[in-house]
Formats: C-alpha cells, structure tokens, sequence
C-alpha cells in the first residue's frame, strides 16, 4: 500500500448529530466501528481490518461490523466518545489517545521505560491489568479488549544528531504519551498530532522532529524523506497496546457467543499484529539502513535525564489521580520482576546473537 493512498483516507468526519441511530435489518445486528488509524496502515490499520473482518466471518450473519476509517466517521481522536455516547457501537483505538479523560489510561498504552509487549500481555491476563482496565472503562460505560501490539517502537526522527540534554531546548516535537510529558521537562515543546498530520507538518518544518511507530510505519508515512537521523529503542513506548472498545448497553445486547466472538477476535488480532510488527519492522529496518538512514541511540546522559524526568511525571500523575496509583502499583510489581527475569533471559539471549 502506497502511502499517499492511505494517507488520504478519512480527511472529513461526519457530525455525530447527522449519523444514523444502530441498524437491525433482517435479524442481522449491524454495528459501526470507527478506527483512530488509517484502515489501510500496515500493523495499526490491519489490526482493525483483521479484527472487523474476523468478527463478521465467525458471526455468520449474525453480527455485521463495519469499519471507518481514522476521521471518516468520527475525528481519530474521539473514537473512545463516539462509543460511549453511541455513536458508535464499536471503535478501535489506542488508550492513552483518550488519557484526557483518565491518565490511568496510558497504562494500557504504554508507560516509558515500562513492559514490552509480550510482558504487557501477561500483566494484563494474569497480573491484575485487565481488572483494572474493565474498573476504569466502566467508568464512562464502556468494555475494553486489548488487540494488538506495535512492539518497541522508534525514540523519533530528528533532522540533527542529538548529543546532549540540551539538544532539546525549543524543539518542536511530535511525540505522543507520558513521554511526551518528560520531554517537556526538558525543553521540548511535545505536540500530539494525529497519524495523517505527521507527515506534512514534519515536511513544513511546523515541528523539528517526529516519533510515530518504528520502521514499518515510519517508512510508510515518509519520516525517513524528512530527516536522516532515527533514534532507537524508544524509551517512551517499550510496547504500544492496541485496543477495542464496546459500549456497555450495547455489549449486554449480545448473546454469549456473539461476546465470545468479540473477545476472541481481538485475542487473535493481538497476536497477529505483534508478528506482522516484528516481521516487517526488521524488512523496513533494513531498507532505511540501506537508503542512508542512520539509527543511533541517546547518549547515556540523556538517557539518564529521560529516566529522571519519567520518574518525575509518574509521581506527578499518582499524586493527582487514584486510579494512576493504583495501576503503577499494579504494574510496578510484575515490572519489578520481569526486569531481573528479562535481563537474565530474553536481553542475554539478544546479546548473545550478535
């Protein structure tokens, strides 16, 4: 898929008030599922596609999903409003898109310095993470299912080499989440922007430097045509989840095996974008090495200002909100065991192939 292609999609989003109200028709149940994504993005497009198009396949008429695109139906951002205000029945997203509302929700995103993604799916399914993400979705009606993974992403592009803290100062920087809110604390002015806006304002020069995703997707949106210069791993997003979302009146609508299909859609989406990241993230890889791109990593000083700054705004948000407290509790616990166990074991065995 060419990235203009898909860069195109859903540039218009129809007023909520000019939507039709849930369709019935002829014993079929027919839901809406806007996304925050463009539908045709490798890894974040496909999960929708993949998941909607597994949905309608096991529902056997039943239950009939259809997809929008990011901004066709509803702005990217406002997938999470749509659902809980019915909208939609459906969306498909990413939490911390939505933090406005909660900043608990970034831990279903992702947290700096944090769980990769095969760690933030055990915490989910077996260390109390997906409680708390039912308790904190139900806050504003809604039901929450992880789908995928984009795996550890890219730190950002940057048209110069960044050699010390402050490199940072003034610079105009997309970059989403909590790691958005360190590098304010040193000098970045972090601006969130959806995926369509990237590109032509990185082009503009209206911001300096760019993070989006990793090779895959940074190659299809273009970074690399901006700027040479790409920083890895990222220390802001270890491992970005995906998610579905359902409204609540609506979920309880269903029969138990149309519910089961939901849930198990989206189990098998999640494992098939983690392996669709992992895959085309290392082709990508190595075409950007072989354009010119030069991947280097933040020296040990910024990296050192970057975790300060990260453990700064993680008090922050416990102090003021009690459901970001109780999930730092929550995840601080299986990370301080997965940090020893990964160390001895999956980074050792990195090293141990090179």
């Amino acid at each position: 898929m060419k990235r203009r292609a898909f860069l195109k999609t859903g540039a218009l989003a129809v007023p909520a008030a000019a939507l039709a109200a849930p369709a019935l028709s002829q014993g079929i149940i027919e839901w809406k599922c806007p996304t925050s994504f463009p539908a045709q993005a490798p890894g974040i497009g496909t999960n929708a596609t993949t998941f909607v198009a597994r949905v309608n396949a096991m529902a056997e008429g039943k239950l009939r999903l259809k997809l929008y695109s990011g901004g066709e139906l509803v702005p990217p951002f406002a997938v999470e409003d749509a659902v809980q205000q019915g909208t939609a029945e459906i969306g498909h997203g990413t939490p911390y898109y939505n933090a406005g509302k909660n900043s608990a929700l970034h831990f279903f995103t992702t947290i700096p310095f944090g769980l990769s993604a095969a760690e933030m799916s055990a915490w989910l399914r077996y260390g109390g993470g997906q409680e708390l993400y039912n308790e904190i979705y139900a806050q504003r009606g809604l039901v929450p299912f992880n789908s995928g993974n984009s795996t550890v992403q890219a730190a950002g592009w940057f048209k110069k080499e960044i050699t010390s803290v402050a490199d940072f100062s003034g610079l105009n920087m997309r970059i989403a989440g909590l790691g958005g809110e360190a590098m304010r604390k040193l000098g970045v002015n972090a601006v969130l922007l959806p995926p369509t806006e990237i590109f032509p304002a990185f082009q503009s020069g209206a911001i300096d430097a760019a993070e989006w995703v990793g090779p895959m997707l940074d190659q299809a949106f273009g970074m690399n045509k901006v700027a040479n210069y790409c920083y890895a791993p990222a220390f802001h997003e270890p491992g970005a989840g995906l998610n579905v979302v359902v409204n609540k009146d609506a979920w309880d609508s269903l029969t138990p095996d149309l519910q089961a299909i939901i849930r198990n859609a989206a189990d098998a989406a999640e494992s098939e974008t983690i392996s669709q990241f992992e895959y085309f993230n290392a082709q990508a890889f190595k075409s950007l090495q072989d354009s010119g791109v030069e991947f280097k990593a933040f020296p040990e000083d910024v990296l050192a200002a970057l975790k300060g700054a990260v453990a700064e705004v993680l008090t922050e948000q416990a102090d003021a909100n009690p459901d970001f407290a109780r999930c730092l509790e929550s995840y601080n616990a299986y990370l301080d065991v997965a940090r020893p166990y990964g160390a001895a074991f999956t980074a050792a065995m990195l090293l141990q192939r090179v």
